[in-house]
């Protein structure tokens, strides 16, 4: 997204520049737009800062520097020159227009004008706030790496470049948002992922046009999915880093934006969203296990309370060693009414652990035990078997690895269950056909949601129900169109 200021150059006149400035960032309004001047050899010199965005440390250095300049003996040398030698940083860029001035400057990086000069020094000190990488709370393994993704985006960059030490992995920054010019990180392995995909992420942030991101990487999200009322994630997210790299060598493209800690992973299908580290973590045998538990609690999330309602409803459908499966007694509210109030309570006990301090969530769960376990049960609210399903189903819902998928999931559950009620053994089997043709119909970026099943690929379909070892797994998932398929050389 390219900035609208207008392109005016840097004046030799640094009143001029000092006037601009002022205009385009109330000076003498904005506490935190930091400003200095300086006498150096008759000549004036100017630093613009961002105080909440820079290292404090490294400007009083670059002053002290600067200062030093009044005692060169050689009074000959050109002070701009002398300047940028004396700038005791790193990463110091010339920059030649005044909108780069002001974008870099609400970037976190220092300006500094000479006067007589129609250029103008660019200094990285920028030290955003935010918290140290610490481990996600949604991904936690038992053994593996403890950091994970913060809201910075530089720390973020090297998070990543950490795990793949490769001079072919490319980190592309742009900035979207017409006033908040939030920083996007564009990741990448150039000799691995596909340059068609490459593009096309490339142009669809392009084609951003909005004053800002608010909610950071979602908004891009909908920019670049145009997901509408589809409930299904399209884009898959990670805040660890492992994950993040594991994604990359296979050829997929990895999308940082500044203040989110969650990384977006393109291309994605359904089953990138039912795996987790983990399983990466254990033996092969151990980690398919684990797979198909976790399988199995996200088939229950979805199916188990529908399929039950279709017995309670048509028991003859019961074979006679399970007849005693549906209710004693039918009570005194119908039970699709206790599905449905027992599986929107789980929903509401889900949302009130969310916005509960922590000390205070332990509380709120034996609360929440008492009353709907065993009050509602005594008083005749919801009958026992019922409390039994809708608990197994969330269960499954919890187990489920994406938050985004559970969210997904435990809605067409919902509609199962309505469609199964009205409509019987017929709307249950109508309904889940009509959910697996839905999803087999939604493509991510160009690429079909349900692969490799449909499309049916053999291969990949069985390192998705199998943990095939490391070494067995020699080429890249075809679905990515990777430039190099193998994962290992010959």
């Amino acid at each position: 997204m390219k900035s609208k200021l207008n392109k005016e150059n840097i004046h030799k006149n640094i009143n001029r520049n000092e006037t601009f400035i002022n205009q385009k960032l109330g000076l003498d309004v904005s506490f935190d737009v930091g400003f200095r001047k300086q006498i150096i050899r008759d000549k004036e010199i100017q630093l613009y800062y961002v105080t909440g965005l820079t290292d404090t440390a490294y400007i009083i250095e670059i002053i002290k520097a600067l200062n030093l300049i009044n005692e060169e003996e050689n009074q000959e040398r050109d002070l701009y020159d002398l300047v940028y030698n004396q700038l005791v940083h790193q990463q110091v860029e010339v920059i030649h227009t005044m909108d780069e001035v002001v974008d870099q400057l609400l970037s976190g990086l220092v300006i500094l004008f000479v006067d007589g000069s129609d250029t103008a020094f660019c200094i990285d000190v920028r030290q955003y706030p935010g918290r140290a990488p610490q481990e996600p709370d949604t991904e936690k393994v038992i053994r593996g790496s403890r950091d994970g993704y913060t809201e910075n985006i530089i720390e973020n960059t090297a998070l990543t470049r950490r795990r793949i030490r490769d001079e072919r992995l490319r980190n592309e920054l742009i900035q979207v948002g017409e006033r908040s010019k939030t920083d996007i990180c564009i990741s990448y392995l150039e000799d691995i992922a596909d340059p068609v995909l490459i593009e096309k992420v490339k142009k669809e942030l392009d084609e951003i046009s909005i004053d800002g991101l608010s909610m950071a990487d979602k908004t891009i999200e909908e920019y670049i999915v145009k997901q509408g009322m589809n409930p299904y994630p399209l884009v898959r997210y990670t805040e660890r880093p492992d994950v993040a790299a594991a994604h990359l060598f296979e050829g997929h493209v990895l999308i940082m934006v500044d203040t989110s800690p969650s990384m977006i992973i393109l291309p994605t299908t359904f089953f990138h969203h039912v795996q987790h580290a983990e399983e990466y973590r254990e033996a092969p045998s151990v980690g398919t296990f684990v797979r198909w538990i976790r399988f199995l609690g996200i088939i229950a999330s979805i199916f188990l309370l529908p399929f039950w309602l279709v017995l309670v409803q048509e028991p003859e459908l019961l074979p006679s060693n399970l007849k005693f499966i549906g209710p004693n007694e039918v009570g005194n509210i119908p039970i699709i009414v206790q599905i449905l109030l027992a599986d929107i309570g789980i929903e509401f006990l889900r949302m009130a652990a969310i916005h509960t301090p922590t000390p205070l969530s332990t509380a709120m769960g034996l609360i929440a035990a008492i009353l709907i376990g065993e009050i509602a049960i005594e008083v005749g609210l919801f009958s026992s078997e019922v409390i039994l399903y809708v608990a197994v189903s969330a269960i499954g819902t919890f187990a489920t690895p994406s938050y985004e998928l559970s969210v997904a999931n435990k809605m067409i559950r919902i509609l199962l269950i309505l469609v199964t009620f009205f409509f019987g053994l017929e709307g249950f089997l109508i309904g889940s056909t009509l959910f697996i043709i839905l999803i087999s119909g939604l493509k991510s970026l160009d690429t079909p949601y349900l692969w490799p099943w449909i499309p049916f690929n053999a291969n990949a379909l069985t390192q998705i129900l199998l943990r095939i070892s490391v070494p067995l797994s020699k080429t890249r998932p075809s679905i990515v169109k990777p430039k190099n398929n193998r994962r290992q050389s010959e």
